[in-house]
């Protein structure tokens, strides 16, 4: 089924709007949340909770990319089940690693307005890098992929793909603090 057509089936509050979203979307929401939590349970947790909140948001929100807008939800869900299971016990490391490389140039967003602000910054930087190095950054900090992983998916060597995400990150430090964001 079409995504337009999956979006009206929730303006529609009609509940095969969460079906059709599990069918076409589960595996790519699972795939997101378990790169980040390393656990089939939690992340089939998530993906039920992305649904849940896809049907809170669908009205009065209109995603013009479902799969972006259900990613996003996800990797957010996620994210928080993990600051929450670290919390309690500490674990994780590839994300853990992964949260303090972009902890350096990228601030904690403190409200909303200053979470979309750092979002337009972010995509306009990203759309300035070449296609390989956007690539590369968005594997390894939206899909967390390993550097192992990178570097077979775009043929490079890892310490080739690490020293392109450390040059990436200094750029997006500089950009951004060009752009009166700092740290």
């Amino acid at each position: 089924m079409e995504d337009k057509r999956i979006i009206d089936l929730y303006w529609a509050r009609d509940q095969q709007a969460i079906r059709e979203t599990q069918q076409r979307y589960g595996a790519y929401c699972h795939s997101i949340a378990y790169r980040i939590l390393d656990s089939h349970e939690d992340s089939e947790e998530c993906v039920s909770d992305t649904c849940l909140r896809a049907w809170n948001t669908i009205p009065p929100q209109r995603p013009t990319r479902l799969a972006a807008f259900l990613g996003a939800i996800t990797r957010r869900l996620a994210l928080d089940r993990y600051e929450q299971r670290t919390a309690q016990k500490r674990g994780g490391a590839q994300t853990a690693l992964l949260l303090d490389e972009l902890q350096e140039c990228i601030p904690n967003g403190e409200n909303v307005a200053e979470d979309i602000l750092l979002k337009d910054l972010l995509d306009r930087f990203l759309s300035s890098l070449p296609t390989v190095t956007r690539r590369t950054f968005v594997l390894r900090y939206w899909y967390a992929y390993s550097l192992q992983e990178i570097g077979r998916m775009q043929g490079m060597r890892k310490d080739a793909v690490a020293t392109s995400l450390y040059r990436t990150r200094e750029k997006l430090k500089e950009f951004l603090e060009k752009e009166g964001v700092t740290v």
